[in-house]
């Protein structure tokens, strides 16, 4: 009797191994027999960030007078190196060519800038708008000499105090009457800031422009600065203070996120990558720097 409680007691123990192995041999490795580390991350607990790339912007002083948003008036002219780099002739854009023809042979202006105007006028021209003139582009600063000593400070600025001199502005006429009464200058005073542009000299912002009205003269800033300046009616003269002011500005415009930032001269700004990798640094021309960031 003895005898077979032990043997019962081998055949239970034998059992009681085997599947012990059964059940654990999933977490043995085939080469080694370790048991491997198994994390456990609970959903409760807070995780920390994934490291972000910092990029690092250093802000020279001659950034101060370069880029699509600098003021130009009485008090603060341009240098020779504010001048945009892209002048070209507006009849090499085929579309403008197209409407134009050799009227605008002798116009020239920034690409960048010529690009969204012949944008601006095929949305005009499908709202049934087709008789526009362009008068007027880039200026040097040889022809704007030229133009103040022919015609005078009552019709002329002298160089460097023009915004054609920048190659950012653009004069636009109607072929049916003048701007200011044309269906042509009412389009694009009221659509003009979807493709970056603003009108510059406005009718009740003499004061502050020191610029009498002109319903011709429209000036390229970008978005989403062309919408701010529509959305809050302001000129070029207090948006840039509007900006010193609030030093960051946060807008969305067809349903793209920009985030607008002011910064003084000599400062050094970091900007968090990926999130906001795409930038454009423009000087006011008076004594900082405006960062436009979007996604």
């Amino acid at each position: 009797m003895q005898q077979i409680k032990k043997w019962v007691s081998l055949v239970v123990l034998s059992l009681i191994l085997s599947i012990s192995f059964v059940n654990f041999s999933p977490f043995f490795h085939k080469n080694g027999g370790a048991q491997p580390e198994v994390k456990i991350v609970s959903n409760l607990v807070k995780r920390e960030p994934p490291v972000q790339k910092i990029k690092t912007i250093d802000i020279y002083k001659n950034q101060v007078f370069r880029g699509d948003l600098l003021l130009v008036n009485n008090t603060f002219p341009i240098k020779q190196n504010s001048i945009k780099e892209d002048i070209a002739p507006l009849s090499s854009i085929a579309e403008m060519k197209k409407q134009f023809g050799t009227s605008i042979d002798s116009i020239s202006i920034s690409k960048e800038v010529g690009l969204a105007f012949s944008n601006m006028m095929k949305a005009a021209n499908k709202d049934g708008l087709v008789h526009f003139s362009v008068n007027s582009g880039f200026r040097s600063f040889e022809e704007q000499a030229r133009l103040y000593n022919e015609l005078g400070s009552a019709y002329a600025l002298p160089p460097g105090y023009s915004e054609h001199n920048l190659g950012l502005s653009i004069d636009v006429g109607s072929t049916l009457m003048k701007m200011e009464s044309a269906p042509e200058g009412k389009w694009m005073e009221e659509s003009a800031w979807k493709y970056g542009f603003i009108l510059r000299y406005p009718k009740d912002k003499t004061d502050i422009t020191g610029i009498e009205y002109e319903p011709w003269h429209f000036r390229y800033v970008g978005l989403p600065h062309s919408a701010i300046m529509k959305e809050m009616d302001l000129v070029l003269e207090e948006y840039i203070e509007y900006l010193k002011k609030e030093k960051t500005v946060k807008t969305t415009v067809d349903e793209k996120e920009y985030f607008i930032t002011y910064h003084p001269a000599s400062e050094t700004v970091k900007i968090v990558e990926p999130i906001l990798s795409q930038y454009e640094v423009s000087g006011n021309n008076v004594d900082g720097v405006i960062i436009t960031r979007y996604q």
